[in-house]
Protein backbone atom coordinates (compact mmCIF):
# COMPACT_ATOMS: atom_id res chain seq x y z
CA UNK A 1 0.00 0.00 0.00
CA UNK A 2 1.48 3.32 -1.08
CA UNK A 3 -0.04 6.60 0.07
CA UNK A 4 0.65 9.61 -2.14
CA UNK A 5 1.11 13.03 -0.59
CA UNK A 6 1.67 16.61 -1.69
CA UNK A 7 2.88 18.81 1.14
CA UNK A 8 0.64 17.80 4.09
CA UNK A 9 -2.21 16.53 1.89
CA UNK A 10 -2.85 12.85 1.20
CA UNK A 11 -3.83 12.84 -2.47
CA UNK A 12 -4.54 9.14 -2.85
CA UNK A 13 -3.15 5.65 -2.67
CA UNK A 14 -2.26 2.55 -4.67
CA UNK A 15 -2.76 -1.01 -3.52
CA UNK A 16 -1.09 -3.77 -5.52
CA UNK A 17 -1.15 -7.55 -5.20
CA UNK A 18 -2.42 -10.04 -2.68
CA UNK A 19 -1.14 -10.22 0.87
CA UNK A 20 -0.15 -13.87 0.60
CA UNK A 21 -1.49 -14.66 4.06
CA UNK A 22 -3.78 -17.37 2.67
CA UNK A 23 -5.36 -18.52 -0.59
CA UNK A 24 -7.57 -16.03 -2.44
CA UNK A 25 -11.03 -16.05 -0.90
CA UNK A 26 -9.67 -17.12 2.49
CA UNK A 27 -7.13 -14.36 3.09
CA UNK A 28 -8.18 -12.30 6.13
CA UNK A 29 -5.48 -9.67 5.57
CA UNK A 30 -6.58 -9.11 1.99
CA UNK A 31 -10.21 -8.95 3.15
CA UNK A 32 -9.33 -6.33 5.78
CA UNK A 33 -7.49 -4.21 3.21
CA UNK A 34 -10.27 -4.47 0.61
CA UNK A 35 -12.94 -3.65 3.18
CA UNK A 36 -11.13 -0.51 4.35
CA UNK A 37 -10.55 0.64 0.77
CA UNK A 38 -14.21 0.13 -0.12
CA UNK A 39 -15.32 2.05 2.98
CA UNK A 40 -13.16 5.07 2.13
CA UNK A 41 -14.05 4.97 -1.59
CA UNK A 42 -17.79 4.72 -0.98
CA UNK A 43 -17.70 7.44 1.67
CA UNK A 44 -15.78 9.83 -0.57
CA UNK A 45 -17.71 9.08 -3.76
CA UNK A 46 -21.21 8.05 -2.65
CA UNK A 47 -21.70 9.92 0.63
CA UNK A 48 -19.68 13.09 -0.01
CA UNK A 49 -20.24 12.98 -3.80
CA UNK A 50 -16.67 14.01 -4.61
CA UNK A 51 -15.99 11.74 -7.61
CA UNK A 52 -12.52 10.57 -6.64
CA UNK A 53 -10.73 8.78 -9.46
CA UNK A 54 -10.75 5.05 -8.75
CA UNK A 55 -9.18 2.48 -11.03
CA UNK A 56 -9.46 -1.22 -10.34
CA UNK A 57 -7.61 -3.89 -12.27
CA UNK A 58 -8.51 -7.39 -11.17
CA UNK A 59 -5.94 -8.85 -13.55
CA UNK A 60 -2.97 -7.53 -11.58
CA UNK A 61 -4.93 -6.88 -8.36
CA UNK A 62 -4.30 -3.14 -8.46
CA UNK A 63 -6.48 -0.41 -6.98
CA UNK A 64 -5.67 3.28 -7.48
CA UNK A 65 -7.52 6.10 -5.72
CA UNK A 66 -6.97 9.83 -6.26
CA UNK A 67 -8.80 12.70 -4.60
CA UNK A 68 -9.98 15.53 -6.82
CA UNK A 69 -8.49 18.98 -6.27
CA UNK A 70 -10.41 22.11 -5.34
CA UNK A 71 -12.47 20.59 -2.54
CA UNK A 72 -14.41 22.69 -0.07
CA UNK A 73 -12.79 23.10 3.33
CA UNK A 74 -15.29 20.67 4.91
CA UNK A 75 -14.88 18.01 2.17
CA UNK A 76 -11.08 18.32 2.28
CA UNK A 77 -11.04 17.92 6.06
CA UNK A 78 -13.36 14.89 5.93
CA UNK A 79 -11.36 13.26 3.12
CA UNK A 80 -8.05 13.84 4.89
CA UNK A 81 -9.46 12.39 8.11
CA UNK A 82 -10.64 9.26 6.26
CA UNK A 83 -7.33 8.77 4.45
CA UNK A 84 -5.24 9.43 7.56
CA UNK A 85 -7.37 6.94 9.49
CA UNK A 86 -6.88 4.37 6.75
CA UNK A 87 -3.12 4.97 6.84
CA UNK A 88 -3.07 4.37 10.60
CA UNK A 89 -5.22 1.26 10.20
CA UNK A 90 -2.91 -0.19 7.53
CA UNK A 91 0.14 0.62 9.66
CA UNK A 92 -1.45 -1.33 12.52
CA UNK A 93 -2.17 -4.22 10.13
CA UNK A 94 1.50 -4.11 9.13
CA UNK A 95 2.52 -4.32 12.79
CA UNK A 96 0.32 -7.41 13.18
CA UNK A 97 1.14 -8.99 9.79
CA UNK A 98 4.58 -7.59 8.82
CA UNK A 99 5.15 -10.22 6.13
CA UNK A 100 1.82 -9.56 4.43
CA UNK A 101 1.33 -5.81 4.14
CA UNK A 102 3.74 -2.96 3.54
CA UNK A 103 2.76 0.68 4.01
CA UNK A 104 4.73 3.34 2.14
CA UNK A 105 4.43 7.06 1.69
CA UNK A 106 5.54 8.49 -1.61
Amino acid sequence: MTFHTEDDRITGFDSVGHSGYAEAGEDIVCAAITSAIRLVESTVNDVLGLCAAVKISEKDTRISFRLPGGLSVADEKTSQTLLAGMMVYFTELHDEYPDNIEVLEG
